[in-house]
């Protein structure tokens, strides 16, 4: 393989991975921050890059000149639209400084528009490009009477866009605004550079042989590469309201299992394209057996690698980030606990040889089923009889009850009834087992084993409650940090006129307001005398409901809630449809907590936990349609 060989191959795997790289970063940035201006106008800038360097892929490849100079006209697809898209790029930053333009804006859409004759131009006439020529394996068009009017253009749009970009980091308030605005500025030259056809300028293609230009193509594609990079690092961080140090964690962990782990495959295809004269083997069977080796091998690496990589990540704040990430994995969810409950009580019930046991969680003066084993009628026949006084009562007097220990004494009722205590001696919950046969004793160490089972069982109650609190603390701290982090994203909004704040229904005592309505649907002072009532959606309906306040604000929640039910049929595992049921059975059809749970088929704690989710859902939903509203009005 001589020296042009491994140019003219190596340009042609960069470009192939600048046409990766570019589609990635466009698909990035499109899912996480396509609402926001700069983020669009990348996108734009991106798509435009693609059609560019997916010409350079295919044209090495095509199987005549005709087609190639095809392909370098479809290229003007890319390279007519740069000017505007540097533009629309530019403007869009200075907007984030509130540095607004009306002749700016104008000036974006007449690049578009003169970005879209030159293509056409380009596509079908000479004017601006004619012909080709084919010289030492290059294949390049020759510039047309108005090229010079293009390149006037492209370099004016340039370096405007430059100056705009200059001004917006002047306007920076903060070190780490600046910061990025230099990253941004300096990447910013990389897609100019990178997509102008530099062959059409007079004498160029003369003065430089076939080897310099692929040597210059590599350098220029390979530095083109990294400055995408660098604007998509830089434009991740606006407009959207997750804290930093997240979204430069999944941008870098995206880039890895996604463009580079891509870019190495297409390098080992490209490099073992002859490898059936090496080895005497099928190309095919060779190269997918090196892909999927490398796949393998790279997800494994990045794997190994990626606490190395988060302590760079999290440099500053890598012991508070640990311990999140630790909390992540130790925290028992509902499931967690109610798997490991059934497992100590599977084990209670072997270990005693009976047929049925269950676990009762108080939670004020309710009492919920947290698990069970056995049969579930029987179970839930027992414990409809039970109630919290009752058991409190029951509890503190000695009637019925067995001491196996001096720690531990069960309570027969018919069957074995053994409190739950906390660390502090208060009372948890109930552990209900089957009563053994009569002719059972316990030895010393069967009296231990069954110790240990309980006191497990009190640990993962008392743990659960704990971390219930946390919750319950964080979901009051959230609505704050998302607040924060809106303000963060839009520094300049003038929130006396901000949409997004007169429809803030995300606080706890929106929440709280959601509720209580709810709860008196069919009537009462918390729906006729609620807060919910002016809302901008509310007041609209009431034009509706003769001017009653009371119905318009029930047609709301009931709109909120139909919003809520899944499309299609009811399947049993869906849980839309189990949240959109718990609405309509407990608030609309005004149901006893007990009948849904047994209807359902889950635990009346499940019941409670999945209703406050669904309360929480239905108050997004008012915030949405608010706002909807809060803007109509804006608009009119």
């Amino acid at each position: 393989m001589t020296g042009s060989d491994i140019l003219t191959l190596s340009n042609f795997i960069i470009s192939s991975g600048i046409v990766l790289v570019a589609f990635s970063l466009l698909a990035y940035i499109a899912t996480y921050n396509f609402a926001n201006p700069v983020a669009r106008a990348f996108c734009a800038m991106m798509t435009f890059v693609i059609l560019v360097y997916a010409g350079d892929v295919v044209i090495p490849k095509v199987k005549s000149i005709e087609a190639a100079l095809m392909w370098l006209r479809l290229q003007w697809l890319g390279i007519a639209f740069i000017p505007a898209a540097y533009l629309h790029f530019s403007d869009a930053l200075l907007r984030t400084v509130n540095s607004l333009s009306l002749i700016r804006r104008w000036l974006v859409i007449g690049a578009y528009i003169l970005g879209l004759l030159f293509c056409v131009l380009a596509l079908l006439s000479d004017v601006l490009v004619y012909d080709g020529h084919f010289s030492e394996g290059l294949v390049y068009l020759a510039p047309g009477p108005i090229f010079p009017l293009f390149t006037c253009f492209f370099i004016l749009a340039y370096g405007a866009s430059l100056y705009s970009l200059y001004r917006a980091r002047q306007k920076a308030l903060t070190s780490t605004t600046r910061r990025r605005m230099t990253y941004l500025m300096v990447a910013f030259i990389g897609p100019g550079l990178g997509v102008f056809p530099y062959l059409l300028i007079s004498k160029t293609a003369a003065i430089f042989s076939a080897p310099l230009v692929l040597f210059l193509s590599v350098v220029g594609n390979l530095t083109v590469a990294l400055m995408l990079v660098v604007m998509a690092y830089t434009v991740a961080y606006y407009g959207v309201l997750t804290p930093d140090r997240v979204i430069k964690h999944r941008l870098i962990h995206y880039l890895l299992r996604g463009p580079f782990v891509g870019l190495c495959v297409i390098g080992v295809i490209l490099l073992l394209s002859n490898v059936d004269q090496i080895l005497g083997l099928p190309r095919d069977t060779v190269i997918v057996f090196a892909v999927v080796g490398l796949i393998v091998v790279l997800q494994i690496s990045i794997n190994r690698a990626k606490p190395f990589i988060d302590r760079i990540i999290y440099s500053r704040d890598k012991d508070e980030v640990a311990w999140i990430q630790e909390l992540d994995e130790r925290l028992l969810t509902t499931t967690d606990l109610q798997q490991f409950l059934e497992s100590v009580l599977v084990a209670l019930c072997e270990f005693m040889k009976v047929h049925w046991g269950f676990v009762g969680l108080i939670q004020g003066s309710n009492l919920m089923l947290e698990a069970k084993c056995g049969p579930l009628l029987q179970i839930n026949e027992i414990f409809s009889g039970l109630d919290v006084s009752s058991l409190r009562e029951m509890l503190s007097s000695d009637e019925g009850s067995i001491h196996l220990d001096e720690d531990l004494r069960v309570y027969n009722r018919g069957f074995w009834l053994i409190p739950l205590r906390s660390s502090g001696g208060d009372l948890l919950g109930i552990l209900a087992l089957d009563s053994p046969a009569e002719d059972t004793e316990l030895t010393l160490e069967e009296v231990e084993v069954l110790k240990s089972l309980i006191h497990r069982v009190s640990v993962a109650l008392e743990d659960r409650l704990l971390q219930q609190r946390v919750f319950e603390a964080l979901r009051h701290i959230i609505p704050e940090i998302e607040r924060i982090q809106r303000w963060r994203a839009t520094p300049y909004s003038a929130p006396a006129q901000s949409p997004e704040v007169l429809a803030d229904l995300s606080s706890p005592e929106y929440r709280k307001w959601v509720k209580e309505a709810l709860a008196h649907y069919w009537g009462g002072p918390k729906l006729t005398k609620s807060p919910l009532i002016k809302l901008r959606i509310v007041e609209k309906a009431m034009k509706e409901y003769g001017g009653n306040p009371t119905k318009a604000l029930r047609a709301v929640l009931r709109e909120a809630i139909e919003a809520l039910k899944p499309e299609g049929e009811y399947p049993d595992s869906s849980l839309e449809w189990l949240l959109y049921n718990i609405l309509d059975m407990r608030f609309i059809q005004g149901k006893r907590p007990r009948e849904i749970a047994n209807r359902l088929a889950i635990s009346e704690s499940d019941l409670y936990r999945k209703q406050r989710i669904a309360i929480e859902q239905v108050t997004k939903i008012l915030a949405e349609m608010e706002r909807r509203e809060a803007y109509a009005d804006t608009g009119k």
